[in-house]
């Protein structure tokens, strides 16, 4: 198993979802988080004086799937989530050990 993290702009997070439902992914987690990466942030102009942006808002998508999904799934958030200009975002491929739903105590592929 792997965990996808894709770190995106805020408003591809539905096509995103959608592409990751048609890949057959049935939950994920969702956050509002804040960074910068080779853009540094931006400046901009509030009531006359200019202030600079240091951190960007972003939404952090992450998903647990079958280590054979794994390239459909990062291929379908690419494709999504391209608008070709900086600051589209980047995704995270990392092994997971063990997963177990709680409720049932699923372990691992049968808990995803």
């Amino acid at each position: 198993m792997k965990m996808i993290t894709a770190v995106i702009k805020p408003f591809k997070l539905e096509e995103v979802r959608e592409a990751l439902a048609e890949c057959g992914v049935t939950g994920l987690t969702v956050t509002e988080v804040k960074g910068f990466g080779r853009h540094k942030g931006h400046t901009e102009l509030y009531r006359g004086a200019e202030y600079v942006v240091d951190f960007l808002p972003k939404v952090k998508v992450e998903v647990v799937v079958k280590t054979e999904d794994v390239d459909r799934c990062v291929d379908a958030i690419v494709n999504v989530a391209r608008t070709g200009k900086i600051g589209d975002g980047k995704i995270f491929v990392t092994p997971v050990e063990r997963v177990v739903r709680i409720r049932t105590g699923d372990l691992d592929d049968s808990a995803i």
